[in-house]
């Protein structure tokens, strides 16, 4: 008899929840500000090189930009989690072992 793949992770330790708390955990990071800078200023600079046609772009790129130069996370509070990068870091903790 064979099992569905997907079967192996519904008992898993793994809930939605979790997920998002380490994803939230990466994206309060200094790498994840970092990263978050990085992408912004990416989109930033694309959107301005393409002038009229993507000023969206550049628009888009704001958001990381500044939500990264911040320290501030916006998916945080639909957890009910700190909007504060330093408030989300101390309330999630270190990533679990």
């Amino acid at each position: 008899m064979t099992t569905c793949p997907a079967a192996a992770y519904t008992n898993s330790h793994l809930t939605s929840a979790t997920i998002m708390d380490n994803f939230l955990r990466l994206v309060a990071s200094p790498t994840g500000r970092a990263a978050r800078v990085a992408i912004g200023a990416a989109l930033l600079g694309a959107g301005l090189v393409q002038a009229r046609k993507n000023w969206g772009l550049a628009a888009l790129g704001l958001l990381p930009l500044a939500m990264g130069g911040a320290d501030l996370c916006l998916l945080a509070p639909l957890q009910g989690l700190p909007f504060d990068g330093p408030k989300l870091r101390e309330t999630l903790g270190p990533v679990p072992a």
